[in-house]
């Protein structure tokens, strides 16, 4: 899991960087706005909305590469655990017993 650290610092490095660029450019039009020409806010409009565009596909590649990363984990980590009963099954048994009768002891004292 440690491998894992540096990927998710520069996702989120990259998304920062991302939304500071989209919110300057939205800054620019903002600014663009305060002047009649109308030339000006059309290239800032235009400039803004790739910049939103580019945010959205690098947030939603982003998302998909977080959700595949967490469902390949669980598999790994339902593969180990499926590995860990088939090899110990009466350590297995003996840990669900434990656990049962802890569950039952605090739904008892209700």
């Amino acid at each position: 899991m440690a491998n894992r650290t540096p990927n998710i610092d520069t996702s989120t490095d990259q998304l920062k960087s991302d939304l500071e660029h989209l919110t300057h450019t939205l800054e620019e039009l903002v600014n663009a706005t305060a002047d009649d020409s109308r030339s000006n806010i059309k290239e800032m409009r235009e400039r803004a909305e790739q910049r939103l565009k580019d945010t959205r596909a690098h947030l939603e590649a982003r998302g998909e590469r977080l959700y595949s990363d967490a469902r390949d984990n669980v598999r790994e980590q339902a593969d180990a655990c499926d590995k860990y009963v088939h090899d110990n099954p009466w350590t297995s048994i003996g840990i669900g017993a434990g656990v049962g009768v802890v569950i039952g002891m605090l739904i008892g004292r209700r």
